[in-house]
């Protein structure tokens, strides 16, 4: 019995010194919190003011998570001039090749760059897309806007512009675009709500501001009995005297809230605009990078939604200031 009860106990001290000898091991070669941390960035267009504002949000975010985490921490900018999937695929491989830390991406479409990102995660690079998401990606997490939601908010806050009746006509962008249908869908849920409105139809267009413009104009000329315009994308507001054929004829609330377009709500020829969270799209894509790389941290959803931010004529100039600040105006 004693031979057997010295055997159970020689053979417990040596799985105690194999465990310490394993635990000292794991701990020798457990990587070190490294002295600096590079995060690739790469949004859709480089002139959209947008993106600019997110480039400022990322870089921001990396003075101050640097400053949290005693580290330094770069943003590697690899945006294509124009919109460009395949360009944006090639950056993702170019980011990795390069030893790149974390990748952040808008993705300007989910089907060239679904291979390019799972490809980045396999090879031990963890992606966040922000604004355009890459659902059938290995990314881990997506912050921005939800759009149906934005497509609800729209709609009733036109209804109440409107005083809950008349008739909508909603301008929608590109109709093979899902993020614009998402807000389509949206807006005509939050309109069976208010029984004294009637929809006159979606009208798509080509999306620059010209032919905007012309679709509104003639939409509202052949229809006089439109009262509400549901913009889900504010593509007329980029340019001058884009609602003189509307104006006092209809109310208008779109998404969106850039520099150009402020002047309009300024004017009171629109009502409302509603503001994403662009600055946030580099701020957030950071924080969620570095909470995974840093402390390997994930949200608890994957989708991770950004409010919308309602702008009118008391809060335009000082939302406007904002724009001076991402988009470097403030800068000596």
């Amino acid at each position: 019995m004693l031979k057997g009860l010295f055997t159970a106990l020689a053979i417990g001290a040596a799985a105690l010194g194999v465990s310490g000898l394993l635990s000292s091991a794991s701990a020798e070669t457990a990587a070190p919190k490294k002295k600096s941390y590079s995060i690739g960035l790469i949004a859709k267009s480089q002139s959209n003011p947008v993106f600019i504002a997110a480039r400022t949000g990322a870089e921001d975010a990396a003075v101050e998570l640097g400053k949290k985490y005693g580290v330094e921490i770069k943003i590697e900018w690899r945006t294509p001039v124009s919109e460009d999937a395949q360009k944006q695929a090639e950056a993702i491989e170019q980011l990795v090749a390069s030893g790149i830390d974390g990748i952040a991406i808008s993705a300007t479409d989910a089907k060239v760059l679904t291979g390019a990102v799972n490809s980045a995660v396999d090879m031990g690079v963890p992606v966040v897309t922000f604004d355009s998401d890459i659902p059938q990606s290995k990314r881990f997490a997506y912050f921005g806007t939800d759009d149906v939601a934005c497509g609800k908010l729209l709609g009733d806050t036109l209804a109440n512009s409107m005083g809950k009746k008349g008739v909508v006509a909603i301008l929608g962008g590109n109709q093979t675009a899902p993020n614009l249908q998402g807000r389509i869908r949206g807006v005509k849920e939050a309109l069976k709500a208010y029984p004294d409105i009637t929809i006159k139809g979606e009208f798509y267009h080509a999306e620059t501001p010209q032919d905007a413009v012309a679709k509104v104009e003639q939409v509202q000329s052949a229809n006089p009995e439109i009262t509400g315009w549901a913009m889900v994308g504010g593509w007329p507001l980029f340019t001058a005297n884009a609602l003189d054929k509307v104006a006092g004829k209809a109310k208008v609330v779109a998404v969106d809230a850039l520099p150009a377009q402020l002047s309009y709500v300024k004017s009171g020829e629109v009502d409302t605009l509603l503001a994403q969270q662009v600055y946030e799209w580099g701020t957030e894509s950071v924080r969620l990078l570095m909470d995974k790389i840093v402390d390997g941290k994930t949200p608890e959803k994957p989708i991770v939604n950004a409010d919308l931010k309602p702008i009118t004529k008391e809060n335009a100039e000082e939302y406007g200031k904002s724009w001076d600040k991402w988009l470097g105006k403030n800068k000596k």
